[in-house]
């Protein structure tokens, strides 16, 4: 366990484990930030992946429209997000690769008859494509939730408060499983437990940290994370 935080983790034995999809069960946070620094980029903005990843990464495209709007000073067609999904989805149709011991995660909490699910600030529709084509999709079918459903996204607590009483488990009995702070802020916001996953160089680690969760960049660690003694 190289990150110093793992040191001083919290035992949690969880009731109910909510991942996040993009960049915790899916590789597509590297694939979506370039696509949407190209077009940030055509706008006048030069923008690069691992730049709009450290903006915008947890955030619904809605918001992050808003954001886009404040940096180019230009305001953005109603249908933008629409226009950057539809961007997205052309690419994840090429195939989405799962996260690196993401299937032996969801193999042991199977045998620990632990239940789990996803709430993200993606749509159903890209859930769909990603999940699908990672081959995620028949381990959380019928247990996706998206900050579609909810009044707010990420770092709002919605979500994640939406999957804990869909599935029939109190907040405080929860762990969220995120790699943005946004989604970090909302588990944290949702009473639950946070587990912050950083293997990517572009995760603000130290702004993660801050805000209370615990940090871990090996999907292998999370198995002794979540039921440490």
């Amino acid at each position: 366990m190289s990150i110093d935080n793992l040191m001083s983790k919290t035992p949690t034995n969880p009731e109910l484990v909510i991942f996040d999809c993009d960049g915790v069960l899916v590789d597509t946070e590297r694939l979506t930030n370039r696509t949407l620094a190209a077009m940030i980029t055509d706008l006048g903005y030069p923008m690069s992946g691992p730049e709009s990843q450290q903006r915008f990464m947890g955030r619904t495209i809605e918001n992050v429209q808003a954001m886009v709007e404040e940096l180019t000073g230009k305001h953005l067609p109603p249908d933008w997000p629409d226009q950057v999904r539809a961007r997205d989805l052309e690419v994840f149709r090429r195939g989405v690769d799962p996260i690196n011991g993401i299937f032996d995660v969801l193999d042991f909490l199977n045998g620990k008859d632990i239940p789990y699910c996803v709430a993200s600030s993606g749509k159903h529709a890209k859930m769909d494509i990603t999940l699908g084509s990672s081959g995620l999709m028949p381990s959380v079918k019928g247990r996706t939730f998206s900050a579609q459903d909810c009044e707010n996204g990420k770092p709002h607590p919605d979500v994640f408060l939406l999957a804990a009483k869909t599935m029939g488990f109190a907040p405080e009995t929860c762990v969220v499983i995120e790699d943005s702070l946004p989604g970090v802020q909302a588990g944290l916001a949702a009473g639950m437990t946070v587990f912050a996953y950083v293997e990517d160089p572009a995760c603000d680690r130290a702004a993660m940290k801050a805000a209370g969760a615990t940090l871990f960049e090996d999907m292998n660690q999370l198995p002794d994370l979540l039921f440490s003694a």
